[in-house]
């Protein structure tokens, strides 16, 4: 059975090679191979862990095949960086860790995350599980990021 733990600085750069495996599909989509989770170093990752709570799934063998990061920012988590190993997609996973990230900030008064607007998958995925569009922003001619909330209270 595959497990959500919280990850530690050891499991770093693990979690960066499969966050750059994942974000392969959403560089596709936009045609953009600069999107920052695909430039982010590890020195970046490593900083994260002291500001951020990041939880890893393991698969039986102890793989990482899937992460997610929250942090407290005033009454808000906010969520990122929400990985599956392609393999491992359509299982439910992706909806597993979302709600083992909320519940590790259990009386925020909100959640909210973005993502790409070209990425129906991942706003479907949101929307499912709560969340709604509050704002959008342009991060690049090819990339238009989505902002989504999901009100607790």
């Amino acid at each position: 059975m595959n497990r959500i733990t919280r990850a530690d600085i050891a499991d770093a750069a693990e979690i960066l090679a499969l966050q750059k495996l994942a974000y392969q599909s959403e560089a596709v989509i936009y045609n953009d191979w600069s999107i920052p989770p695909l430039t982010q170093t590890l020195a970046d990752i490593e900083q994260e862990f002291a500001v951020m709570t990041i939880l890893k799934l393991s698969n039986d063998s102890g793989k990482i095949i899937g992460s997610v990061r929250g942090a407290l920012r005033g009454d808000t988590c906010e969520i990122g960086r929400l990985i599956v190993h392609p393999d491992s997609q359509g299982q439910g996973l992706g909806s597993r860790l979302m709600a083992a990230v909320e519940a590790e900030f259990p009386t925020v008064a909100r959640y909210e995350l973005f993502t790409g607007s070209k990425s129906v998958g991942n706003i479907r995925l949101y929307e499912r599980l709560g969340y709604r569009t509050f704002r959008t922003e342009r991060l690049s001619p090819q990339v238009e990021l989505v902002f989504m909330e999901k009100i607790t209270s």
